[in-house]
């Protein structure tokens, strides 16, 4: 954002009586108005050093329903945010939420200017044999997904996406079978067995590597490296493109990292071929 924006910011707060703590919440985001459209409520009351709840009173106190509408205002008056749809009529809720979704993709590029965490990544998944790859409830498609493509160039992914007891003993299995890494992806709303399965990975020698909707996500304190891709709230039930995008990334990482993939991809190939599984 330009400062153009922060002075928008400004003129934001202007007029309302903001209680004291409401008035570092609107000075934290002046200062941070570059990321100030991407942040979750629980990444703002982070950087103010208030509660969540805090940052909810804030953006009703300007007059939003709550922090989702703040932000969605803040993403419509940046810089490449959503103009007049075709005709000048203004963008409705469902071009609002694909434009929201860009905004996302738009900060992930920013974040991966510096490759090294997902490079670091790629190698903690490559080295670990096998797998094991963790996403409930929201996050299993994620998870699913990541697996159908990494079994193609890893030699042994385990995919956990059910919950229950026997979760633990799956992970017990996979470090037993000599695993050194777990992935994770892990979405709002969080489910507590994924942080206390976090916790017990940890505790028995893995390296959790955690892709979460947000650097402050509940899984964090879990996560030895934690590459955060932001989910889109606009509609009834959040959109992830982002950390859809993220988890090709880490493939592509992985894949890098992995001196046999290109044969592994050769072979499926050829096997597809020979069996053949694909009409096109």
């Amino acid at each position: 954002m330009s400062d153009g924006t922060a002075a928008r910011l400004q003129k934001l707060f202007e007029g309302h009586r903001l209680t004291p703590t409401q008035r570092r919440i609107a000075h934290c985001m002046v200062r941070r108005a570059a990321d100030a459209p991407f942040l979750s409520s629980v990444e703002l009351a982070e950087l103010a050093g208030v509660s969540q709840p805090s940052v909810t009173r804030f953006a009703v106190a300007l007059g939003f329903d709550g922090y989702p509408g703040l932000r969605r205002h803040l993403r419509e008056v940046a810089p490449g945010g959503p103009g007049p749809a075709p005709g000048g009529a203004e963008p409705n809720a469902y071009q609002q939420a694909v434009q929201a979704e860009i905004d996302n993709l738009r900060h992930l590029s920013a974040l991966l200017a510096d490759p090294a965490p997902v490079e670091e990544a790629g190698r903690l998944l490559a080295a670990s044999r096998p797998l094991p790859v963790l996403g409930l409830r929201a996050a299993s498609s994620q998870a699913r997904g990541f697996a159908y493509f990494a079994a193609k160039v890893h030699p042994d992914v385990r995919l956990l996406d059910e919950g229950g007891t026997m979760l633990t003993d799956r992970i017990d299995a996979a470090r037993t079978a000599g695993a050194g890494s777990l992935l994770c992806f892990a979405l709002p709303r969080h489910p507590r067995e994924v942080v206390e399965a976090l916790e017990y990975a940890r505790g028995i020698g893995l390296t959790v590597v955690t892709v979460a909707d947000s650097a402050f996500a509940p899984v964090a304190r879990h996560s030895d490296l934690l590459i955060p891709a932001p989910v889109g709230t606009g509609l009834a039930f959040d959109t992830a493109c982002a950390p859809m995008l993220l988890g090709r990334v880490l493939l592509e990482s992985m894949a890098d990292a992995l001196p046999d993939a290109q044969s592994r991809l050769e072979a499926f190939d050829a096997a597809a071929t020979a069996r053949n599984l694909f009409v096109d």
